[in-house]
């Protein structure tokens, strides 16, 4: 027999309050704002439309975060909230109890709703709530337009309508408020679906209406649309950013991997990671500039499986070992001999934040057939050993395999001297 346990005075007095609608709306005027989430809640999940909007209009919060509960649905209850938004925008003079500043669709806020009601809510990540932005000049002036937080992210999920919606809602409502996107996702959807939402704002017009001020982080993952267009999206970053990923994208063009490597917003990244970029015949003078500009910030730089060969290696040697904030750094899976390893080891040794080191096992260790010979590499592992131990740093590195076979996973080996 299992026991549960009783439900609080508060949670009782919510229940008890939203029996009468009315009488609930009529007390939002006298009620502490120590009980508007946990009553938010309530009518969020019993679906009651009129508490709701009467609660947007009297929010007594600056952040109101919807994305962990909504789950992006296009259900009445989302457009009871922005219903309730249109009469907040079109007032001259804001409700009394009215404080809200930010409405935040991503699926933050879970510590707000969990320090308020006492409980977690669905499916909601363990971060804070977003701060009040100062992007707009007055902020604090109880008519400066509402800032609204919402991730792009085009994935295989069935999100497409939710994106669409709001942007359009947004696009109705320039001038009142500031749509920020911090985060663009791309992985790899079919064309038709993405183009449903850039059908309603293309890329310069998000330029125009978003102007992407705020993305700090941009993860792209085979997004063949931008074949030969990659400059459009580029030109919408309107702020540095932090972290680019970009995953399988063999088909941009030479003029996309130039475009990118010389756009100035990416002048302050701490996190650069390219994965499956075809590099073989690109000169690497414009990565070689980007690397040199970002050395003082970078901390984790990745360019695995890039199809690099030694020459292209030897051009960013020399502003590798500058990056001094360099903590982990994976350059796995491309074609290297063992000279261009022992050099990569070199270079890297005066870098004393590294932590995390992954190269590729060299050409001269496979056999014809693409499997790696465990003989030979046990003198590979000795020699590196000696390079370690000559230059004088304990450290630990990694060697990965090439090629998949069986498991489908590469096979990853340790070289260490302590």
């Amino acid at each position: 027999m299992s026991l549960r346990t009783p439900p609080t005075l508060l949670r009782l007095a919510g229940e008890s309050l939203l029996r009468d609608q009315a009488l609930a709306i009529a007390a939002l005027e006298y009620l502490p704002a120590e009980l508007f989430p946990l009553l938010f809640i309530q009518a969020y999940r019993r679906r009651m439309q009129k508490p709701l909007k009467a609660m947007v209009q009297a929010w007594p919060f600056p952040v109101l975060p919807l994305g962990c509960l909504s789950q992006m649905p296009l259900n009445k209850l989302l457009k009871a909230v922005l219903d309730a938004l249109d009469v907040l925008l079109a007032q001259e003079v804001r409700p009394r109890r009215c404080k809200l500043r930010v409405l935040d669709f991503r699926n933050t806020g879970a510590k707000f709703w969990r320090m308020w009601c006492g409980d977690s809510t669905q499916k909601c990540s363990r971060t804070e709530p977003v701060a009040v932005h100062s992007s707009s000049p007055n902020m604090e002036h109880p008519l400066a337009p509402l800032e609204v937080f919402l991730d792009l992210n085009f994935n295989e999920r069935d999100g497409d309508e939710f994106l669409k919606y709001i942007i359009q809602w947004a696009q109705q409502r320039e001038g009142l408020l500031h749509l920020c996107c911090k985060a663009l996702r791309i992985s790899e959807v079919p064309f038709q679906r993405v183009r449903k939402v850039l059908d309603v704002v293309q890329l310069d017009c998000i330029q125009e209406m978003l102007r992407l001020r705020h993305l700090r982080e941009l993860d792209m993952d085979s997004p063949s649309f931008l074949r030969g267009r990659l400059d459009q999206m580029l030109r919408c970053l309107q702020t540095p950013l932090d972290k680019l990923c970009i995953t399988n994208c063999q088909q941009l063009t030479h003029s996309d991997l130039t475009h990118l490597f010389q756009c100035p917003n990416l002048r302050q990244l701490k996190s650069l990671h390219l994965f499956g970029l075809s590099l073989a015949d690109f000169s690497l003078e414009p990565l070689r500039a980007l690397l040199e500009a970002v050395a003082p910030t970078l901390e984790d730089l990745g360019l695995d499986n890039c199809a690099m060969v030694d020459t292209q290696v030897e051009a960013i040697l020399p502003v590798l070992s500058r990056c001094h904030q360099l903590r982990g750094f994976t350059i796995s899976e491309n074609n290297f001999s063992v000279d261009t390893v022992e050099k990569l080891l070199r270079h890297t040794a005066g870098l004393s934040s590294l932590e995390l080191e992954l190269y590729p096992v060299p050409l001269e260790y496979y056999r014809i057939q693409g499997t790696v010979n465990e003989e030979r590499l046990a003198l590979l592992w000795a020699e590196l050993t000696r390079i370690l131990k000559e230059l004088g740093q304990p450290r630990s590195i990694f060697l990965g395999t090439k090629y998949c076979h069986n498991s489908g996973k590469c096979k990853v080996y340790d070289v260490e001297f302590s």
